[in-house]
């Protein structure tokens, strides 16, 4: 992973705000801007999905057991 992997998402979080802040109506991205914001959010989106199929069959129980101690 490119360690700007999240810089595109970034900057487009800071375009919203900016424009939350001054009312906003409209946010406009150039077309280089949509394609990053497109490429990393595709890229997390199949990073998601690896991850997940990579723990689909763990069906595992976790028991956790807790008393109050001396708390009354």
């Amino acid at each position: 992973m490119d360690n700007n992997y999240t810089l595109h998402i970034k900057q487009f979080n800071d375009k919203v705000r900016a424009m939350n802040q001054n009312n906003g109506k409209v946010l406009t991205l150039n077309a280089q801007e949509a394609r990053s914001l497109h490429a990393e959010i595709y890229d997390l989106m199949s990073t998601i999905a690896s991850l997940s199929k990579g723990s689909g069959n763990n069906d595992s129980n976790i028991t956790v057991s807790m008393d109050g101690g001396g708390f009354k």
